[in-house]
């Protein structure tokens, strides 16, 4: 049987508080004092503030930021702009741009399921983009 503080463990002890524990019970307070030390280290070492384990909605208020509605309607309403200024385009260069920005598609592989060479799929997005500027730019 050892002595132990309460009040190294407890930090609302404001004087201290001993009693007699079992040694098993001492080697587990020390075990606990020992692992919260390197989780303290660890936390500080990558700089790891908040736990994104706990499900407790932390990993979500930090990965997905919410809007205001305002930044909402704004949002809406310039989709809506860039979508009829898309709308605007000849065909061809609607669907190359759409799959270029939208699908994430390479220049090179549109221009391989076209059947056309890629510096033509160049010229007709770079083109594209410039027609929209000028559609947008009637809005601004």
């Amino acid at each position: 049987m050892k002595k132990i503080n309460l009040r190294d463990y407890y930090p609302f002890y404001i004087s201290d508080f001993l009693i007699e524990v079992d040694d098993e019970m001492v080697l587990l307070l020390k075990h606990f004092e020992l692992d919260e030390n390197a989780y303290q280290l660890r936390t500080y070492r990558h700089k790891a503030y908040y736990s994104l384990d706990r499900n407790d909605g932390i990993e979500h208020e930090i990965m997905f930021i919410s809007l205001s509605p305002q930044e909402i309607y704004e949002r809406k309403v310039t989709n809506q702009e860039l979508y009829t200024a898309i709308n605007s385009l000849p065909e061809k260069q609607a669907k190359r741009i759409y799959a270029h920005f939208f699908l994430g598609m390479s220049k090179a592989a549109i221009a391989k399921a076209e059947g056309i060479h890629e510096s033509t799929v160049r010229e007709s997005i770079n083109g594209g983009l410039k027609n929209i500027e000028k559609f947008l730019k009637k809005f601004f």
